[in-house]
């Protein structure tokens, strides 16, 4: 995030960025409405559009610069300067407007100048003589040497703008890498976090399996337990059953009368020898 005197560092630089494309391009404008009035019509005719590639530059550049103030005009940080940044806006855009107007002007002017030049040359030229023969010639070998110029300078001006266009795919390109590297850093410090959480996660699920293992031998335990006092509650019951299966076959056979069992249950069992017992006063 650009910071706020950062902000209004960049207004200030855009400024003298501005002031300076105008000036080139009102020294464009002069060039070209004075184009022809040397009398070198031909000549003056082929550097018109080097000079009017020059003023194309220049009201790009403008273009780019009003659109730069746009953006950062909202980011100023006090009212009044956002006030400010809109006003100078405003006028910039009235004075991209009227060089637009003059340089269409100083090219119907150049036109002008050329073609009256030109009728003036021809006039020459169709003279006869000496002189005709030598300014022909001139005019040959300059039209020569200006039109190679023109197409060096016009390969010039391509080159430049394929620079510019590279320098700013290289300018998106590291724009690029730098969100990629605030994502890649936000990514890691994720990564860190999730890592923590699962040592804790991982620390927990060691808990649980040690107290699983724990829960799994009481559980062991307490079945043992529960089986062999199942077992011992079953054998002292079958042995009752088998002893009351035992007394009933006595009864049916008649060996032991129902009498003498109630006898013997009330009588108790047989008393056992206990040691004598001995009052002490």
């Amino acid at each position: 995030i650009i910071q706020m005197d950062e902000v209004t560092q960049a207004v200030e630089n855009l400024k003298k960025e501005w002031s300076q494309a105008v000036e080139q391009l009102e020294v464009c404008i002069a060039a070209i409405e004075s184009c022809g009035k040397m009398g070198k019509g031909t000549e003056e005719a082929m550097s018109l559009p080097r000079l009017n590639g020059s003023a194309q530059d220049a009201l790009q550049l403008l273009n780019a610069l009003q659109c730069r103030l746009d953006l950062l005009a909202e980011q100023l940080p006090t009212f009044e300067e956002v006030q400010s940044g809109q006003a100078t806006l405003g006028s910039w855009k009235e004075q991209y407007q009227r060089l637009r107007v003059n340089l269409r002007s100083a090219n119907l002017q150049a036109k002008a100048n050329i073609g009256k030049a030109a009728q003036e040359e021809r006039g020459l030229l169709l003279g006869g003589g000496e002189e005709s023969t030598v300014r022909r010639r001139n005019l040959q070998t300059k039209a020569g040497m200006t039109s190679a110029a023109e197409s060096i300078t016009e390969s010039l001006r391509r080159s430049r703008q394929l620079m510019v266009q590279e320098v700013e795919r290289s300018a998106n390109t590291l724009s690029t890498f730098d969100e990629s590297t605030s994502v890649l850093r936000k990514a890691e410090g994720e990564y860190q976090g999730h890592r923590s959480l699962l040592m804790r996660t991982r620390g927990l699920l060691s808990t649980m399996q040690r107290q699983d293992v724990l829960d799994r031998i009481i559980l062991t335990i307490g079945f043992l337990v529960f089986s062999l006092a199942v077992l011992y509650v079953v054998s002292r019951r079958i042995g009752l059953l088998t002893l009351q299966r035992k007394l009933a076959d006595a009864i049916r056979s008649g060996s032991v009368s129902a009498g003498d069992i109630l006898a013997k249950v009330q009588e108790g069992p047989a008393p056992t020898d206990a040691p004598p017992i001995y009052d002490e006063l």
